[in-house]
């Protein structure tokens, strides 16, 4: 591995989102929503836009991505009976709709290679964001969870190709399943991080990975990469096509309600199949 000793340059500020590029041609991208960095469509956006534009940039041949504050992404937040924090539809300059899934579809386009360093919690969408990465590098208090079993409604952002595509279909399916919640040690012995790191040294050792990267030849890792990965764009379109309308459906069941209330509430819930 590379040193942790380098010199950072600011790229550019994306809302929420800021964008520096280190002289080993690495760009660090951090989201700073702290404590929880909720998603929604801004944010996701906001990713895409940031990441379109490093795949331009000749400085930057790999990127790292991180969060300020305990958690790498809580998710979405939900208040009481289940209502979003934060907007997931908007209208584009032609008038047509805009989803967060569509954002997911090109975010999963971009070109350049992203290791994501895990702190605290990665769970729903953030779990989402986080497998979104072409690796994963976790603190021992990272926590893994496809929670939405138990908030009684699908999972989304991809999921179904992405986590099979990293732990195997039967520990998808454990996961999502139950919703069960996995430290770092955990996701690293199943494949869903690829290192262990302690919370101090949890960003060099992503920096040192993505170095790593971005001292092979670029062209030939950004050929690499989508010969490996050039099916995921296809696939996470039609899946997230999927995704949302389950979603749709069973956010108008009481299960759905139940779920998110028990969960505010610290409770288990008392789902009644309605």
């Amino acid at each position: 591995m590379t040193s942790n000793i380098f010199y950072m340059t600011e790229f550019g500020v994306y809302g929420d989102l800021h964008v520096s590029i280190s002289d080993d041609y690495v760009a660090t991208a951090e989201i700073k929503r702290p404590p929880n960095n909720f998603f929604d469509l801004d944010l996701i956006d906001s990713l895409v836009t940031s990441f379109q534009d490093l795949d331009n940039e000749s400085a930057c041949r790999s990127i790292v991505l991180c969060s300020e504050g305990k958690n790498f992404c809580a998710g979405a937040q939900f208040g009481k009976d289940g209502a979003r924090g934060g907007e997931i539809t908007a209208t584009n300059a032609d008038g047509s709709a805009r989803h967060l899934y569509d954002a997911a579809f090109e975010l999963f386009s971009c070109q350049k290679p992203v290791v994501a360093a895990i702190q605290g919690a990665a769970v729903g969408g953030g779990l989402g964001v986080a497998c979104f990465a072409d690796f994963r590098v976790a603190a021992p208090e990272a926590r893994f969870t496809a929670n939405f079993a138990r908030l009684g409604f699908h999972h989304g952002f991809g999921l179904t190709v992405s986590l099979p595509g990293l732990v195997g279909q039967q520990k998808a399916l454990e996961l999502l399943y139950t919703g069960r919640r996995i430290n770092g040690n955990e996701a690293v012995a199943i494949g869903l991080a690829d290192e262990l790191a302690d919370l101090e040294s949890l960003r060099g050792a992503a920096h040192s990975r993505a170095a790593e990267i971005a001292a092979s030849a670029p062209l030939a890792v950004e050929s690499i990469r989508m010969t490996m990965r050039g099916h995921l764009p296809g696939a996470i379109k039609v899946a997230t096509d999927r995704e949302k309308e389950e979603q749709d459906r069973l956010r108008r069941s009481s299960d759905w309600t139940e779920g998110v209330n028990a969960m505010n509430e610290r409770r288990s819930p008392n789902f009644t199949r309605e």
